[in-house]
This record gives structure tokens, C-alpha cells and sequence, in this order.
């Protein structure tokens, strides 16, 4: 069971100093050490979230995003920034109705309606702006810079991966960027049910850390892994309302990409004690494995 967070005085005064005294705050961290998110209830009934996010870089990223991207969504459909603190690397959000899908206990039929909203809000995400020389360059230089990290993932992995699935992990970073061009532009970056809202209003997308210019089937990786394993008919809804088919360079980056969410994950899992990413990465390379058989 992990330890409840406290707001830091100094973070709660900045934040009473835009939205009037605050009555009631509560800890609506992720179970992991560096996220740090509470909701408060202000003296007018009202709820927002301040969050402190764990690096410049991500509070870079999502400030970035909630100015220039996140609108894109439409109106209601992502928190809406309120104001930011740098020095701090404070965000204060207002709040969005929902529930993380995860937690809920779908019917199939409602599932597929998640995947549906979901496949829209991205299409809508994806398409958010032109990309400028800067972005474009980051974009397009994604997939390189994902292969080009298997070499730190399998060294934290060392001996958790045999020697043969050490050499295929190898061998898809190695194809990732020779897959051809893909369509780029703005990417969620942690796109998966955790981090959709569901509610009768419909879905809301929120933590928007990851948010930055890059491939965007690598927007689909995490979904493909877990969600669309097991329900295709998923994929088929998200697919059908994010407006297009997966290219064929797409389809070949998406491979690539996830035997490298799998040495990430089985490098990552073990070390933070999180058992439903370690056995989401073993379970992805395993399937990996038999499929490179000859």
C-alpha cells in the first residue's frame, strides 16, 4: 500500500492565491514514487488538480501541450490549464468528469465505444497544428531515437532476457528505421486507458507529461500490446473513427516498437516492482519469439 502525498505548503498557497481558499485536498497520485497530483475543493464547491511534475522536460512538455495542442480536442474533452508555476514545475488543471476506463467493469459493446471516442480524440490530436522546422525534425527522428535506446533497456535488463531474445530485440531496432516514412505529428505519448476519463458525457483524455512531436503509431504501441491483443474488435472500433488504415511502414513500426516496449518494460517492471508491466512486456516478447520461429 503506498504512502499518501502531501501537498507542499508552498504549492497549495500559490494555488489558493488563483482559485480562493481551499477546503478539502486529496492525494490522486499514480502508485508510482515520482508522480505527484491532489484534487482540491475550493470554498465555491468547485474542484481543480495541481500537479508537480517530475522533471523540467515533462513540465515543459505538457504546459507546451495544454497551450498549443490539447484544444485541438475540443471542448471538454482534456482539462483545461488554469495557470503554471515553473520554478515549481506546478501545473494547476481544472477539473473533467470521468473515471479511467481501467478501473471500470465494461460490457464489450462499451468497450468498443471507448475505443471509438478514443480513435477520434487521437485522429484530432495527431492533426493538432502544423509542425514547425523544429518539431518536424524531432518528429521525424523519432523512431531512430527509439531504436537507438534498446542498448540502454537491455543492459538494465541483463540476464532476464536470454541471449536469443536479446538478439531479436536487437534485430527490430536495428529494421525500426529502415521501416520507411510514416505520418508524424503530435503524439498523447501514454496513450492508454489509465489515462482516458470515461463518463456518460463521454471520453476525456488527461496527463498530457509525454505529449511531444513524433511518429504517430507510436501513439499506438501500448494499446496494441494489451487492449487490442485479446479484442481486435477495439482496434477495428479505434481504427474505424481515427479515420484511416495503418500503412504498411506503420504496420512494420509498430512490430519494431513493440519488442521495444517489451525490453523497456522488462527493464523497467522488475526494477520499480510493478508486476502488470513486467508481465506485459515477458508476455508481448514471448509472443515475439514464437512469431520470429522459423
Amino acid at each position: 500500500m503506498r504512502q499518501t502525498k502531501t501537498l507542499p505548503a508552498a504549492v497549495r498557497r500559490w494555488a489558493e492565491q488563483r482559485i480562493g481558499p481551499v477546503v478539502s485536498v486529496r492525494d490522486a497520485s499514480h502508485d508510482w514514487d515520482r508522480s505527484r497530483v491532489w484534487e482540491l475543493e475550493g470554498a465555491d464547491g468547485m474542484r481543480r488538480y495541481v500537479k508537480v511534475s517530475p522533471s523540467e522536460k515533462f513540465f515543459t512538455r505538457e504546459t507546451r501541450a495544454y497551450r498549443h495542442v490539447v484544444p485541438a480536442l475540443g471542448h471538454s474533452r482534456a482539462p483545461r490549464l488554469i495557470d503554471s508555476r515553473a520554478q515549481d514545475l506546478v501545473l494547476l488543471l481544472t477539473a473533467v468528469p470521468g473515471v479511467p476506463a481501467k478501473e471500470l467493469d465494461l460490457a464489450t459493446s462499451d468497450w468498443r465505444a471507448v475505443h471509438r471516442q478514443a480513435g477520434a480524440l487521437c485522429a484530432r490530436l495527431h492533426e493538432a497544428g502544423e509542425l514547425d522546422r523544429a518539431d518536424r525534425v524531432e518528429a521525424e527522428a523519432s523512431l531512430e531515437a527509439a531504436a537507438d535506446g534498446a542498448e540502454k533497456y537491455l543492459s538494465r535488463a541483463g540476464d532476464r532476457l536470454t541471449g536469443g531474445e536479446q538478439q531479436v530485440i536487437r534485430d527490430h531496432a536495428a529494421r525500426l528505421p529502415r521501416v520507411g516514412p510514416v505520418p508524424v505529428g503530435f503524439i498523447h505519448g501514454d496513450n492508454q486507458p489509465r489515462n482516458w476519463l470515461w463518463s456518460a458525457s463521454g471520453l476525456v483524455l488527461v496527463d498530457f507529461e509525454r505529449t511531444r512531436p513524433a511518429a504517430r503509431i507510436q501513439d499506438l504501441v501500448i494499446l496494441a500490446v494489451t487492449q487490442w491483443v485479446d479484442h481486435p474488435d477495439r482496434a477495428q472500433a479505434f481504427l474505424q473513427s481515427y479515420g484511416r488504415l495503418l500503412t504498411d511502414a506503420e504496420r512494420h513500426a509498430l512490430r519494431c516498437l513493440a519488442a521495444l516496449d517489451a525490453v523497456n518494460c522488462l527493464a523497467w517492471g522488475p526494477d520499480n516492482n510493478d508486476q502488470v508491466v513486467t508481465a506485459r512486456g515477458r508476455r508481448t516478447l514471448d509472443r515475439i519469439m514464437r512469431e520470429s520461429r522459423p
